[in-house]
């Protein structure tokens, strides 16, 4: 794909994400009408009306690119380039009528994210990554924190109802160890926003000890652009198929780790 290309179908799947963001907050101000996941997780009607808004712009855009989606999985070739989306990623806290959701679209060459968005229209960000050199939020080049201690940090944590036992059990225990040792722990429940918070610089960490792939391909290289790190706990670089992810500035990383190893 030339520079010419590339920099058209950023612009244009920006405009569908935002788009598909808009679209969402009609529908929140509307009646949810929600359905029952395994493990009490739900499905909206806006879940689907925004995936099927996406899913055939970027038909639209790319025909000769699979598609990797929330609610309707993986369509078309192994063998080329993809797109990663989740049309809407905190569905509890949309149908709960928070503020906390997005958009999210990471398209890959290769097994490689070039270009990722992530559109939170009610939490007011805009995050966009291209592998070419942009790395911003809300038009600003993406900066991660400053915040070199632990004890002065703000971490969100991944906590949700499709956990088993056991991960529910591992987590509430980082969770609890976080709380002894920093600032503040926060849950959201959003990937792609939080880690566009962690590029930000407005959250310290995100702690994502089951992250899914739709969630957070479009941000983990933001985080990376904006001078922070993503890995497992173990402290090895997190792709987008392990379930580990952890998110920081970088610079309370090593501390944070050990933390978590800790619990």
């Amino acid at each position: 794909m030339s520079e010419r290309q590339f920099s058209v179908l950023l612009g244009e799947a920006d405009a569908l994400a935002r788009d598909a963001a808009e679209l969402l907050v009609r529908m929140q101000g509307e009646q949810p009408v929600v359905t029952r996941k395994d493990l009490r997780d739900v499905v909206t009607a806006a879940d689907l009306a925004s995936e099927k808004l996406v899913i055939e712009g970027l038909r639209k855009l790319t025909p000769e690119a699979a598609i990797l989606s929330e609610e309707a999985g993986f369509s078309g070739s192994t063998a080329g380039p993809r797109w990663i989306i989740d049309p809407l990623d905190g569905t509890v806290n949309y149908a709960s009528g928070l503020p906390w959701f997005s958009v999210t679209m990471a398209y890959q060459e290769q097994g490689r994210t070039v270009l990722g968005l992530t559109h939170a229209p009610l939490a007011g960000i805009v995050a966009r990554y291209s592998a070419d050199g942009i790395a911003t939020i809300n038009d600003r080049p993406a900066a991660v924190s400053g915040t070199e201690r632990l004890s002065d940090a703000v971490v969100s944590v991944v906590l949700t109802s499709h956990y088993t036992t056991d991960e529910i059990a591992r987590t509430t225990n980082v969770i609890r160890r976080l709380a002894e040792l920093t600032r503040g722990v926060r849950i959201v429940v959003s990937g792609g926003l939080e880690m566009s918070l962690v590029a930000a610089g407005r959250l310290d960490s995100f702690v994502g000890l089951k992250a899914d792939i739709v969630s957070h391909a479009a941000a983990l290289p933001l985080v990376r652009a904006a001078g922070g790190r993503v890995t497992m706990v173990d402290g090895r670089d997190s792709g987008d198929d392990d379930l580990e992810k952890v998110a920081s500035n970088g610079l309370i990383h090593d501390e944070l780790l050990e933390a978590i190893r800790s619990a």
